[in-house]
């Protein structure tokens, strides 16, 4: 269906052209107070986006597209930058946002008819063809990066070259012509080709790398040149190319069809790649949308694997390098969904395309923007959370989600690879959420620029899992010993034998309708200090305060360490238990408000042996803001054969836990409506579940 027939049928699309049309108004009106008829093209190449970060908040810092020039960066708390890397960061998105104009413009033409908007897209894109060739192949990028011209990055260049390249085709498409940049347009589209080209074969022929996010992209661009060029047999050879799309699906993504980075953001950015590819060859009737890798993997199972991934109010999880939340990535995230729509008909896609839309448009809470018009088809039904979440797991990546129909709570679990470049220290990594919230999830990454990006973020301490010794994990693999999913509960027990050495973790979560039930072991060839991190999202309104004076000390004016993250940890009480007796740690009342203004209390309570330390602990808060601190708990213990135990619930009522004569645990749950009342024992088949007698 062509874009204006869905603006014609459709009540949302034609109201988003509209918005559409306002914002490029805006763009022309800028341009001529300024004295041109049109939005500027800067002269100066871009430099590399990550260093748009505050070094002071690691916040990114503010972007305004309608500016035309700017010498001054800002935070979100007001600090001020000038001059380099801020300025080459900003003309990256300067750049971004006047390809992502042309083909806004191609889109408001396209449903409207209107000439001015059709000039306005081709305006930008000659212009770009024709200084393209005048930026430097560029003097200032990292010696590890593939250098492009219009960038830092070569990446960065195949993916402004892919929407500028998308617009030109929709002008194409609509009728309007190019006869009088048609000279520049082909300097332009050769200069892309040849340094793709080459940039492919680094990557896949020199490097040995054929897997990496890049090759996408530069697939991607190629894809595009060729469908700019009408060249059918080019863009044939390219998908069969050693690291061409058809090669590349087959070795970057995973059998279970999560990308093997184990990183949700560049499981979408190579998604992303993938589905442009697609819609290119879809020019000269070759299917890629329907292609089988050799392992089975697909284009829809990619998007499908989001949906299993994703928690009940349809937010995805920042495993490991990836930001919390921006705005570029929720419209790229959009875009991936809706073409799940259009082309595959996943509607499980319909809550996490809404939680997207609610990002990026708070006010309307609707689908809406560029990506909805140009990709979007059909009425568009209000989502609504999913009734439920399934438990499952990704063998080959080493996730699994862990669900139960009648409890608010939810986990997700990492046992894979480390992931390469992009990966954490994070081995057995307990993320949790409430149907209303992410109670403890992992925290993404800020941008690259940021010493946090090193320092911080990738390390154990970071994580809901154990470190050794103040030290983080090694680049580690688990193994998943047992998986069951039955009517009562969910279970998984998860191994690694990698993290540290001569240490042996094992991880065993259960969930049932009533509490999720965390059991982690840890066996040392020596006696060491481990830590057992809980990071969460919310207010702790009682707990490990509540307790005598003599068992509690002051906090440490000092961080708790000096490496590996720790040095970034802030102490607020510590409670050292004295009794010899097992001693229950009660964490209750996190909250955060709801809609509207509702509060939500998960209860949670951690067994802690004789001779612990229960630490209550700051750190830095998700990337989107890391200013805004996390609040954790800190369970340390010394020893060579240690547990963890904890367990959590939805509401006021906390789980009592106590131990039979037998060594088994026994957890009671008080409800308002029924005692729940189990069992547990450790064995060497994993733990086992038994109703209390």
């Amino acid at each position: 269906m062509s874009i204006q027939e869905k603006a014609k049928r459709y009540e949302w699309c034609s109201d988003t052209v509209l918005e559409l049309r306002e914002e490029l108004d805006q763009v022309i009106a800028v341009a001529e107070r300024g004295g041109a008829s049109e939005p500027g093209i800067p002269m100066e190449p871009g430099g590399w986006w990550h260093s748009y970060v505050c070094p002071t908040h690691h916040t990114e810092l503010l972007f305004d597209p309608l500016e035309e020039e700017a010498a001054q960066f800002v935070c979100p708390y007001g600090c001020e930058m000038n001059g380099e890397p801020y300025r080459g960061a900003w003309l990256v998105f300067k750049h971004q946002s006047l390809a992502r104009y042309a083909l806004q413009a191609a889109a408001v033409y396209a449903a409207t008819g209107m000439s001015r908007y059709a000039e306005l897209g081709r305006s930008i894109i000659v212009r770009y063809a024709e200084q393209f060739p005048h930026y430097p192949v560029h003097p200032d990028a990292s010696p590890w990066m593939l250098k492009g011209r219009a960038f830092h990055q070569a990446l960065t260049e195949a993916i402004w070259a892919t929407t500028i390249i998308r617009a030109y085709l929709l002008l194409v498409d609509e009728g309007v012509s190019f006869i009088e940049g048609e000279d520049k347009l082909h300097v332009f589209f050769d200069m892309l080709e040849s340094s793709m080209r080459e940039y492919h074969g680094i990557l896949t022929i020199d490097r040995g790398n054929p897997e990496n996010n890049y090759t996408a992209w530069l697939n991607a661009a190629l894809s595009c040149v060729y469908a700019a060029r009408g060249e059918r047999e080019k863009l044939l050879a390219q998908l069969d190319a050693i690291g061409g799309f058809r090669h590349h699906l087959s070795i970057a993504v995973k059998p279970d069809q999560l990308e093997f980075e184990g990183s949700i953001y560049y499981h979408a950015f190579v998604v992303r790649a993938y589905l442009i590819s697609a819609e290119m060859a879809a020019r000269f009737g070759e299917d890629l949308y329907s292609f089988n890798g050799e392992q089975g993997q697909t284009l829809c199972g990619m998007l499908s694997v989001l949906v299993q991934l994703a928690d009940a109010e349809g937010c995805l999880p920042a495993l490991h390098d990836g930001p919390y939340w921006r705005e570029p990535y929720a419209r790229e995230l959009a875009e991936i969904f809706e073409i799940g729509l259009t082309h595959f008909s996943i509607e499980d896609c319909l809550p996490l395309l809404g939680e997207v839309y609610r990002q990026l448009r708070p006010q309307h809470h609707s689908r809406g923007g560029l990506e909805a018009v140009l990709y979007g088809t059909g009425d568009w039904r209000k989502s609504v959370p999913r009734d439920r979440q399934e438990s499952v797991i990704l063998p080959d990546s080493g996730f699994v989600v862990l669900a139960q129909l009648n409890n608010k709570l939810s986990c997700l679990l990492d046992f894979g690879a480390h992931g390469g470049s992009h990966g954490h220290y994070d081995k057995l990594n307990l993320m949790l959420s409430h149907r209303s919230y992410q109670l403890s999830p992992d925290r993404g990454t800020v941008p690259y620029g940021s010493p946090l990006k090193k320092e911080w973020y990738p390390h154990t301490a970071c994580h809901n899992t154990v470190s050794i010794g103040g030290r983080s994990q090694h680049e580690a693999q688990g193994t998943c010993l047992k998986y069951e999913r039955s009517e009562g509960y969910s279970y998984a027990w998860l191994r690694t034998c990698d993290a540290y050495d001569g240490a042996v973790l094992d991880r065993h979560v259960l969930i049932n309708d009533f509490w999720v039930l965390d059991w982690f072991e840890v066996r040392l060839e020596e006696q060491e200090q481990v830590d057992w991190w809980f990071h969460y999202k919310g207010k702790l309104n009682s707990g490990i305060d509540e307790v005598s004076s003599s068992e509690q000390s002051a906090a440490s004016a000092e961080p708790l360490g000096e490496q590996d993250g720790y040095s970034y940890i802030q102490e607020i009480s510590r409670y050292n238990p004295a009794s010899p007796l097992v001693y229950p740690l009660r964490i209750e009342q996190l909250v955060l408000p709801g809609e509207p203004s509702t509060k939500e209390v998960v209860s949670a309570v951690l067994w802690a042996d004789a001779g612990a330390s229960l630490i209550r602990v700051l750190s830095p808060g998700t990337a989107d803001d890391p200013t805004q601190l996390s609040e954790g708990i800190l369970h340390r213990q010394i020893g060579d054969n240690l547990r963890f135990i904890a367990v959590y619930c939805s509401g006021n009522q906390l789980p009592q836990l106590s131990w039979t004569e037998s060594g088994e645990l026994m957890v009671i749950l008080n409800g308002e409506k029924a005692l729940a009342s189990k069992r547990y024992e450790l064995t060497d088949n994993g733990l086992k579940e038994r109703q209390a007698k």
